[in-house]
C-alpha cells in the first residue's frame, strides 16, 4: 500500500461550482430563482452564469482578479456566487450598508477590478470611488439593474453597460475555468467591524465546498427545498447556502428588503420550508404585531447563528411555529461551524428549559476537526464545568486561508499551536456543549469579576416591555467598569419603564453585581449590516458619559 496513493483520478480540486452543474441537468426545469415575478430554471440559471463567467473573460478577468457585488438579496447576486469564480476571478460581496468610507477602504484593500453595484446604490458608491486615492486605479463599475423599481434607471447613464445587457454578450456554453488547485482562492470577505476596522478574509474552493456540504449534513435539507433569503448573502455568502441550495435543487426566493409583513407574505405565498437568519430576525418576526402575521403554511425550520440568541426569543419563535435551530460561526469560518444539535430527551423539559438549552452553541458540525475553550495564559482547555471561561478555538478544513495582506493579523488568529483563536469568549459544559459569553472586547470586569454581556443581555431580553438589549462596560469611580444597558422597546408600549423599574427588575434575577448600574433607552440600537448590534458604538456611548458616582453596590 505504500506504493498508492494520490493520483490524476481521485485528486480533481473540491469546488462548490460543480453542484450548478450536476443540477442542471438533474434538476433543469425546476425552478431555481423567484424574485417577485421573475421565475427562473436551474437550466436557465446555469446558462446565465456560464453566460457571466464568458462576459468576464472577455473584459479582461482573469485568474486571481477580485471581482465586487454591492447589491441586496437579488437573483444577480446569486448568480454572481458561480459566475464570478467560473471566470477563475475571487468574489468579493460587499455589505449594503456600509458608508462611502469603508467601501473606498475595502474596494482600496481588496484591489477589486470589476464591480457590480445595485442601481440604488449608484450615488453611494459613486461617492466612495471619490475617496479612493488619485494613486490607485478605478475599478470598472456595471450596474444591476432592477425592473421591479418605480425608477428602475433613475442613476444610469443612458449608454451604461448593465449586469444584463453584459450577460447578453456571454456564452451559455462556456468551458467555466475550473481551479488548478483546490486551495485556490474562491472568496474574499470582509469582517462586519463590530469590534474594529474590518479584515479582509479569504477563503480557497475546498474550505467551500466542505463547509457548504457541512451544513446540509448538520441543518438537512430535503431534495427541492423553498428557500426564503433573509440572511443577506454578502453576509459570509450567506453561510454557504448559495452553494447549498443549489446543490439540493431547491428554489431561492429572493427579497430586496425584509421587514416582517414582507418575510410573512414570502411564506405564505412560496411555502417556504427553510430560511437563515440573525436572532434580530428572529425578534423581528416573533414581535410582528398579529396584523401582519400570516399563518405557516407547515413547520418553517429557520437556522439562526451571528450572535448569541437570547433564550427568551428562541422560546417566542418556536411558539408561534418556527423550527429554530442554533450554530456559531464566523466569517473566518465560511459558515456554520457548531451546532446546538439536538438530543432527544431535552424534548420532554419545559419550554422554557428547552429554549435555554437551545442557546448554546453546541457542539462541532459533522466535518469541523475539533473545537475547544482554552485558558488565555496556559492554553490548555478549561474546565468543563459550564462557569470556568476561555476561548474559544477551532479547527478543520472550513477556517480560512488568511487575511488579505496581513501576514500580523493572520499569525495571530492561526497559530503555532495548529487552532484557530475566534477571540470570543465561552464556557464548555459538562455534556461537551459550548457556550458563548462574550466576545473577548466586550467582557466587563467590575470589581475583579468577570461579567459576561451575554448572560446580563439574556435577562433583559425576558422583560416583558423590552424589544432589544445590549450591555457594555461603562467606567466606574470605585468597580472600575460596571455593567451599562442599552435597550429599545417593543412598538405600542402604552407607559415606557423607568430605568429605576429595569434595574430592579434586574435585580429580582441575577446576581447584583452583574445588575447593569445604567439604563439607555433608545428607538433602534445601532446595528451592522448583517444584523449584529454594534457594540463599539454603545461602548463609546457608555465612555462618554464618564465614571458612574463612587457608590457600592
Amino acid at each position: 500500500m505504500d506504493m498508492l496513493g494520490a493520483n490524476p483520478a481521485n485528486s480533481s480540486p473540491l469546488t462548490p461550482l460543480a453542484f450548478l452543474e450536476r443540477t442542471a441537468a438533474v434538476y433543469g426545469d425546476c425552478p431555481s430563482v423567484v424574485y417577485n415575478s421573475t421565475v427562473f430554471t436551474w437550466s436557465e440559471t446555469y446558462r446565465r452564469c456560464l453566460r457571466l463567467a464568458s462576459a468576464l473573460v472577455s473584459l479582461g478577468i482573469s485568474r486571481r482578479d477580485v471581482v465586487s457585488v454591492m447589491a441586496p438579496n437579488v437573483p444577480a447576486l446569486y448568480e454572481m456566487h458561480f459566475g464570478v469564480p467560473m471566470s477563475g476571478a475571487v468574489l468579493n460581496t460587499i455589505n449594503t450598508r456600509l458608508d462611502a468610507r469603508t467601501v473606498s477602504v475595502i474596494l482600496r484593500h481588496g484591489g477589486s477590478k470589476l464591480v457590480f453595484v445595485d442601481v440604488q446604490l449608484l450615488p453611494l458608491f459613486r461617492e466612495a470611488l471619490r475617496l479612493l486615492p488619485a494613486s490607485h486605479p478605478r475599478p470598472r463599475v456595471i450596474p444591476i439593474e432592477d425592473p421591479s423599481l418605480d425608477n428602475p434607471n433613475l442613476s444610469l447613464p443612458s449608454s451604461s453597460l448593465t449586469y444584463e445587457n453584459l450577460l447578453q454578450t456571454g456564452d451559455p456554453a462556456f468551458t467555466w475555468i475550473r481551479p488548478i488547485s483546490e486551495w485556490d482562492p474562491i472568496v474574499l470577505n470582509y469582517t462586519s467591524g463590530t469590534t474594529s476596522a474590518p479584515k479582509g478574509v479569504v477563503h480557497c474552493h475546498r474550505g467551500i465546498f466542505v463547509v457548504t456540504v457541512d451544513s446540509l449534513i448538520d441543518w438537512p435539507m430535503p431534495k427541492k427545498p423553498v428557500y426564503l433569503w433573509t440572511l443577506p448573502m454578502f453576509h459570509t455568502n450567506g453561510w454557504s447556502f448559495p452553494w447549498g441550495v443549489a446543490a439540493v435543487g431547491g428554489t431561492n426566493v429572493c427579497l430586496r428588503r425584509i421587514d416582517a409583513g414582507i418575510v410573512y407574505e414570502a411564506i405564505s405565498q412560496h411555502k417556504v420550508t427553510h430560511m437563515c437568519g440573525a436572532p434580530v430576525v428572529l425578534n423581528m418576526l416573533a414581535n410582528a404585531p398579529e396584523s401582519v402575521r400570516k399563518p405557516l403554511p407547515g413547520r418553517v425550520s429557520i437556522l439562526t447563528a451571528g450572535a448569541p440568541p437570547p433564550a427568551a426569543v428562541l422560546f417566542r419563535t418556536e411558539a408561534i411555529g418556527f423550527d429554530v435551530s442554533h450554530g456559531y460561526g464566523l466569517t473566518e469560518t465560511g459558515g456554520i461551524s457548531t451546532s446546538c444539535a439536538w438530543k432527544g430527551e431535552w424534548d420532554r423539559l419545559p419550554a422554557t428549559e428547552r429554549a435555554r438549552l437551545k442557546a448554546r452553541q453546541g457542539v462541532r458540525t459533522p466535518l469541523m476537526t475539533e473545537i475547544d475553550v482554552v485558558d488565555g495564559e496556559t492554553g490548555k482547555g478549561v474546565k468543563r464545568d459550564g462557569v470556568t471561561m476561555g476561548e474559544i478555538v477551532l479547527r478543520g478544513a472550513p477556517i480560512m486561508l488568511g487575511y488579505l495582506n496581513d501576514e500580523k493579523g493572520t499569525k495571530a488568529a492561526i497559530r503555532d499551536d495548529g487552532w484557530f483563536y475566534t477571540g470570543d469568549v465561552g464556557v464548555m459544559h459538562p455534556d461537551g456543549y459550548l457556550e458563548i459569553r462574550d466576545r473577548s472586547k466586550d467582557v466587563i470586569i467590575s470589581g475583579g469579576e468577570n461579567i459576561s454581556s451575554v448572560e446580563v443581555e439574556a435577562v433583559l431580553y425576558g422583560h416583558p416591555l423590552v424589544n432589544e438589549a445590549a450591555v457594555v462596560a461603562r467606567p466606574d469611580e470605585y468597580w472600575g467598569e460596571t455593567p451599562c444597558a442599552f435597550a429599545s422597546l417593543k412598538e405600542g408600549v402604552a407607559e415606557a419603564p423607568t430605568e429605576a423599574e429595569v434595574i430592579g427588575w434586574c435585580r429580582e434575577r441575577m446576581p447584583h453585581y452583574m445588575v447593569p448600574k445604567t439604563v439607555v433607552f433608545k428607538p433602534e440600537l445601532p446595528k451592522t449590516s448583517t444584523g449584529k448590534i454594534q457594540k463599539y458604538v454603545l461602548r463609546n456611548l457608555a465612555k462618554n458619559m464618564g465614571p458612574a458616582m463612587k457608590s457600592r453596590m
